[in-house]
């Protein structure tokens, strides 16, 4: 499991403490930003309780914070700034095994897009869309197989080629096979280009279990 699967994983298991999932869902429903004390009487908490769980939902970047001088007052004498908590940006999914719908939802969006403004065919945007964004995933990137291994596609090595594992688009793939596989091949193709990797190419090889793309020798 990659960084950015285990912080995920970890928000979530956050989560998983009822009483700090009851602060996070009274936060999260809060039109303005809450204090501390706010929380603790609206849910009869302990403050220390409540200190405690609110610092580590932000710690998750569940949560943000901000300061305000709720007297109205500024200036010395004013006081300090209360410290206020409010729900984060952040969007918080974890599957396993790893998918990326939103990663093929924004491909294909983008190429019917494209194709609607230009008269061009879909098809071929979709690919020539999934190979860039792959070339950007993986430039500078040593080894291919760390980028693949971060996205999902789950790379095994054998002998000279690499299989892949796991497809992160499996369900829109049972369904329109032809599509998101040729959406895969360019991603991954792209990859190779991004790491600079000669030695290798991918190719379209559907197998149970496994990804339809594999890398075979150049």
């Amino acid at each position: 499991m990659h960084k950015s699967q285990a912080g995920a994983l970890a928000a979530v298991a956050a989560l998983d403490e009822p009483t700090r999932r009851r602060l996070y869902e009274h936060v999260a429903r809060c039109p303005e930003p809450v204090s501390r004390d706010d929380v603790a009487s609206a849910l009869g908490v302990p403050r220390a309780t409540v200190v405690f769980h609110l610092d580590r939902l932000v710690e998750e970047r569940l949560l943000e914070v901000e300061y305000e001088r709720r007297s109205g007052r500024t200036g010395p004498g004013a006081g300090r700034p209360a410290k206020l908590y409010r729900r984060s940006d952040r969007q918080v999914s974890v599957s396993v095994p790893e998918r990326h719908y939103e990663l093929a939802g924004e491909l294909l969006a983008s190429a019917i897009e494209e194709a609607d403004e230009t008269g061009g065919p879909a098809r071929e945007i979709l690919g020539r869309r999934a190979r860039d964004h792959g070339a950007g995933l993986a430039a500078g990137v040593p080894d291919v197989v760390v980028t693949l291994e971060e996205h999902g596609f789950e790379p095994r090595v054998e002998g000279d080629g690499v299989l892949l594992g796991n497809c992160p688009f499996q369900r829109l793939a049972r369904t329109h096979p032809r599509l998101v596989c040729e959406m895969s091949l360019g991603l991954v193709q792209g990859m190779l280009d991004g790491a600079g990797e000669g030695r290798l190419r991918a190719c379209l090889d559907p197998q149970p279990g496994f990804c339809c793309v594999r890398l075979a020798p150049a």
